[in-house]
């Protein structure tokens, strides 16, 4: 919960008093305001004041559910890293998860579809720095992400166990990208050698990368359809990582 939200004491064990429900209900009604503003009018538009106007609130009753834009922009990213993660998670768990290249797909696909149909939302979650400011709202951030990231760091680590791929001994990795794929590891129990994480760190930053330039247009410059670019490098990425591509995927056959 963030800060300047007080938290309602049930009046019945299990049941939420009808005042807490309200207060939920204002809660949200409060934060569908700011993504309806966020969508219209950016990241600049989701201040208190208009919003309270929008809802028939006066601003000092806003401001005792939100002590600060700070804290309605942080529930905000809580809320979108939510949605996406549950799309992708569903995806991930669709009609075949057995098969690892479809559940890969997938996953990528619900990505890449929510950025593009988002893309101030997406821009608000991932153009937010996380690891400064305060440590509530850091370490808000930083769970919100590990949540999203465990989707990838569990297909991936189910690629790896169940056909391992070649990759670089540790000792061939630069000594500075080693370290930190070594603190990475020990810091989230990862249970994978470090030139796995390595090569699933790199296809993570092509697939980022990639959906980011198409979703804030840095490709019009020489793409009008990014599809076919995208298609290209999910099977790239597929052939690196030993998964066998299909024609269905809407992919090429690697070369």
């Amino acid at each position: 919960m963030s800060r300047g939200i007080v938290v309602v004491a049930s009046s019945r064990a299990g049941k939420p008093s009808r005042r807490a429900a309200q207060r939920e209900s204002t809660l949200l009604e409060i934060r569908r305001e700011g993504r309806r503003r966020l969508v219209s009018e950016g990241e600049a538009g989701v201040t208190l004041r208009p919003i309270a106007r929008a809802l028939g609130l006066t601003a000092p009753a806003l401001y005792r559910y939100y002590a600060s834009r700070d804290d309605l922009l942080l529930d905000l990213i809580a809320d979108l890293y939510a949605e996406l993660t549950e799309g992708m998670e569903r995806a991930s768990a669709g009609p075949l998860p057995q098969d690892l290249a479809a559940r890969t797909v997938a996953v990528t696909w619900e990505f890449r579809r929510w950025a593009r149909a988002n893309p101030r939302e997406f821009q608000l979650v991932f153009a937010t720095p996380v690891g400064t400011g305060e440590d509530s709202r850091t370490e808000r951030l930083d769970a919100c992400g590990q949540r999203f990231g465990r989707v990838y760091q569990t297909l991936f680590a189910e690629i790896w166990q169940r056909a391992p791929f070649p990759i670089p001994a540790d000792d061939d990795l630069d000594p500075r990208l080693r370290a930190q794929l070594a603190t990475w590891a020990a810091d989230n129990d990862i249970p994978l050698p470090l030139g796995a994480l390595a090569m699933f760190l790199g296809c993570w930053v092509r697939i980022y990368g990639l959906i980011s330039l198409e979703v804030f247009g840095h490709l019009g410059f020489a793409l009008e359809d990014v599809t076919p670019m995208y298609d290209a490098m999910m099977a790239e990425l597929g052939a690196r990582l030993g998964l066998p591509w299909r024609a269905e995927f809407g992919c090429p056959e690697p070369g």
